[in-house]
């Protein structure tokens, strides 16, 4: 893999130059902050990526109320709305 240790500050000024070589070379950075590793930019996995979001998300109860209730009464839901 081909990875480069850079300073966040460098990183911040440099971000979208930076980001346009991870697409383009496929290059990981890792960013640093007082000499320690914070985080790591690198490409995207195509083959990771999901073309829908159909199936991904599941539901943990059956109740509606539960689904689309915020549990706070709205001007709106009251009976004496003039």
């Amino acid at each position: 893999m081909n990875e480069r240790v850079i300073p966040a500050s460098q990183f911040k000024a440099k971000c979208l130059a930076l980001l346009d070589q991870v697409a383009e070379k496929r290059i990981t950075f890792v960013i640093t902050k007082r000499g320690r590793p914070v985080a790591r930019v690198g490409p995207a996995d195509a083959s990771k990526r999901r073309s829908s979001l159909k199936g991904s998300v599941t539901f943990l109860t059956d109740r509606d109320e539960d689904l689309f209730s915020t549990g706070e009464v709205w001007t709106a839901d009251e009976e004496n709305v003039r």
